[in-house]
């Protein structure tokens, strides 16, 4: 078994438990992994930028501001990560998740894409740079226990 703590980021959508189910899979493995995020408090991640440095009157401002702030803590998370779990949700489309896995691919990261069979061909070029395409978030916790044993 690995010594060494792993760094793993969840990518996407943030209207599901997927996320509490990998964190709770590895605890219940323990596996030694480390898990990050970006923020997934959707109205705080949407709002930062207006709340901290001033309003705006156009949206696409609005959007910016905020984008650029959760780009500081998106890109330094994904940069120091060892495997980057991206999901693509069935009800919205994730562009922020999309843009985070060509972030982690240029990087050299290892992927693991995680979405339902009906995204497929909508995510071929992001599934095609991921090491694998997990259907359930327990396929990800037995990706991560093979990988760290």
């Amino acid at each position: 078994m690995s010594t060494q703590n792993w760094k793993v980021y969840l990518s996407g959508e943030i209207h599901s438990d997927w996320r509490e189910r990998i964190m709770n899979g590895a605890k219940e493995k323990n596996l030694p992994v480390e898990f990050t995020m970006p923020v997934t408090d959707h109205d705080a991640s949407d709002m930062c930028g207006v709340r901290i440095l001033g309003e705006e009157e156009k949206n696409f401002w609005r959007d910016r501001k905020g984008s650029a702030i959760n780009a500081i803590r998106t890109s330094k998370l994904i940069s120091d990560a060892d495997v980057v779990v991206v999901r693509f949700g069935p009800k919205y489309k994730q562009w922020n998740a999309a843009f985070d896995a060509g972030f982690a691919a240029a990087l050299g990261k290892s992927i693991i894409t995680l979405h339902d069979e009906e995204h497929d061909h909508a995510l071929k070029e992001v599934d095609a740079a991921a090491k694998a395409t997990a259907r359930q978030p327990e396929q990800v916790v037995e990706i991560l226990e093979y990988v760290l044993n």
